[in-house]
This record gives C-alpha cells, sequence and structure tokens, in this order.
C-alpha cells in the first residue's frame, strides 16, 4: 500500500522534508542561542559597577570599542577643529540636537566629541564655540553609530554643518583626515551662551552598548526561535497527512471503489448508467408484450363477434326455415280445406 513512497514524485517530496525539518530546527536553536547570549550580557551587566565610576583610561587602550570598554572614560588630549550639529536628538523627553567638535589628537586623528545637547531647531539658535588652544577632555566611550541606532538619520538631505549619524563612515566624507571609529560624550556642562540656562549646553549621558540588555529584539529572537520549531512541526504534518491521502487512495483502488487512474465516483456513475439502460429495455419488452397481448386481444374480439354474428345468422336461418315450412303447412292446410 505505501509503494507510492519510491514514486519519483514522492522522492522530491520526502527530499525537501528531510532538507525542511533540519533546517527549521538549526534556525530555531541559532535564534535561541542569540536569545541566551544578550540575557547573559545582561546578567554580566548588571554584575559589573557602573563604567562611569571608573578611572579614565587612554582612548587607545580602549579601542577597539565592545561590551566591556563601552561606557569607559577615555582621556584624549588635541585642539578642536570642525563642529556639526546632529538634529533629531531627544533628551529628558525634549527634542534637540547635539553639538559634536572634532578633537585632532597628537597623531592627527580625530575624535568626534558630543559636547552637548540644546533644546530647539539646529541652526535656529546659536552654539557656543568650542574651547581654543589645546585641551584635555574626559568622556564615557561610545561605539559609532549605525542605522539601528536611536535618533539616527540615514535619508541625508541635511543642510551643510549638520551630521545625521555620528559615526567614522559619516565624518570621513566631509572632513580631510582620519577619524576615530568611536566618540565619546562629556559628562560635565560646558558654558553654553550668554542669554541663560536655555542656552547652556546640557550633558548627554552615555547610551548601553547594544545587544547587551533586555530590549525588543531579544524578545523578537525568542519569538522568531518559538516560529521555526512550529514550521518544523508544520512540515512533519502535512507530510503525514499527504502520505495518509495517498494510502487511503490506493486502498480505494485495490477495493475496486475507484478505478485505476480514475476519480472517485466514476465507475458507479457508469453502472448506474448500465442499470437504466437494462430497465429501459425491460420497460420496451413489456411495452411490446402489452401490445401484442392486446393486438390478441382485439383479434379474439373480433373472432367472437364473427361467431355471434354467424349464430345470429344461423339463427335467422332457423328461423326463415320455420317461416318457410309454416307457409308450406298453411297451403298445405288451404288446399286440404278447399278440397
Amino acid at each position: 500500500m505505501y509503494r507510492f513512497l519510491l514514486t519519483p514524485r514522492w522522492w522530491g517530496i520526502n527530499l525537501f522534508v528531510v532538507l525542511a525539518i533540519p533546517f527549521c530546527v538549526f534556525m530555531g536553536t541559532w535564534q535561541l542561542g542569540r536569545f541566551e547570549d544578550r540575557v547573559q550580557s545582561h546578567e554580566q551587566a548588571t554584575k559589573q559597577p557602573d563604567p562611569s565610576t571608573r578611572a579614565a583610561e587612554p582612548l587607545d587602550e580602549l579601542l577597539p570599542v565592545n561590551k566591556v570598554t563601552s561606557g569607559r572614560p577615555a582621556v584624549a588630549t588635541g585642539t578642536y577643529a570642525d563642529q556639526f550639529l546632529v538634529p533629531g536628538r531627544e533628551l529628558d523627553d525634549r527634542r534637540g540636537f547635539y553639538v559634536l567638535s572634532l578633537l585632532r589628537t597628537e597623531g592627527g586623528k580625530a575624535l568626534p566629541v558630543v559636547r552637548g545637547w540644546l533644546p530647539g531647531t539646529a541652526g535656529s539658535i546659536p552654539v557656543p564655540a568650542a574651547p581654543q588652544g589645546e585641551v584635555t577632555v574626559t568622556g564615557d566611550l561610545q561605539a559609532s553609530e549605525n542605522i539601528h541606532s536611536n535618533g539616527v538619520n540615514a535619508r541625508g538631505g541635511l543642510p551643510e554643518g549638520q551630521l545625521g549619524m555620528i559615526s567614522a563612515a559619516s565624518l570621513v566624507n566631509l572632513v580631510d583626515y582620519d577619524v576615530y571609529d568611536a566618540w565619546i560624550t562629556l559628562p560635565e556642562a560646558e558654558a553654553g551662551g550668554a542669554a541663560g540656562p536655555d542656552d547652556a549646553l546640557k550633558p548627554v549621558p552615555a547610551a548601553a552598548p547594544q545587544g547587551s540588555g533586555l530590549d525588543l529584539k531579544a524578545f523578537q529572537n525568542l519569538g522568531y526561535t518559538g516560529e521555526w520549531f512550529v514550521f518544523a512541526g508544520f512540515v512533519l504534518f502535512m507530510w503525514f497527512r499527504l502520505v495518509r491521502r495517498e494510502a487511503e487512495t490506493a486502498r480505494d483502488v485495490a477495493l475496486g471503489l475507484v478505478p485505476e487512474g480514475g476519480e472517485p465516483g466514476v465507475g458507479g456513475a457508469g453502472v448506474v448508467s448500465g442499470a437504466s439502460g437494462d430497465g429501459g429495455a425491460a420497460e420496451d419488452g413489456g411495452a411490446d408484450g402489452a401490445a401484442e397481448a392486446a393486438g390478441d386481444v382485439e383479434a379474439g374480439g373480433a373472432a367472437g363477434g364473427a361467431g355471434a354474428g354467424a349464430v345470429e345468422a344461423g339463427g335467422g336461418a332457423e328461423a326463415s326455415g320455420g317461416a318457410v315450412q309454416g307457409s308450406q303447412g298453411s297451403k298445405t292446410a288451404g288446399t286440404s280445406h278447399g278440397s
């Protein structure tokens, strides 16, 4: 009954199932591993002391930025060069922009420094100038932003002097010197404009490294884990359903309920049609017999009528004979009487 599993069509189906189920299980396991890594990173981050409370270290000793060095205080010395505004950034539920200045270090490479945040629209209010001369800055180290970072404007089309993403890839097209693949944010406020406290640069707190917390992406990995395992179960369920349906069809063919290579109900329809034809023949035969019987009855009736007529004719003849005899008797009697 299950010999159909060896047909070319079922070889293709079986091969798909054999490859699809392990693939789904592998992808589900991989997504589960990603979720467990995020949970472990979150637990390690909660056990470690606040990076900003650690002693500041030279910038070059903390590079490249990773989950361990992100947020650590870094020290760099140099002179400020170009300055850019980073619009569309929020702080304390207020919309504003970052003030970013490039610090040219002794080696010639520039370090992006977020000196602070100002409320309002970039370019519409005055911005405090960066300190002149050689300065030593200490700030919390941050990794370069990407398109998935909060507040990033990757669409482009910004006015001159504005930047949508704090990254070396964006800055290298705006300046003619090398830029560190990292940036720092100053933990202390600098003096602002002369108008009032709203014109003072407010420090931007360091952000936690990406992938180190139980954020929405972590739970997305957990959801994808369930989806891949559901896909594996669905493939197995559909394979069993197709096998069962094929086996039932083969059984019906073996029992003669379905003609081989036909559809259920076709053979039955032919039998019923034949039965109807035989019945019609019987009905035709019965009609012919009835007609013949009716003809015989009519013929017999005609013969009977003829016989009755003959009898009636005979009676008439007898009556005529009687009349003749009576006439002769009368004549005889008259003769006798005359004589």
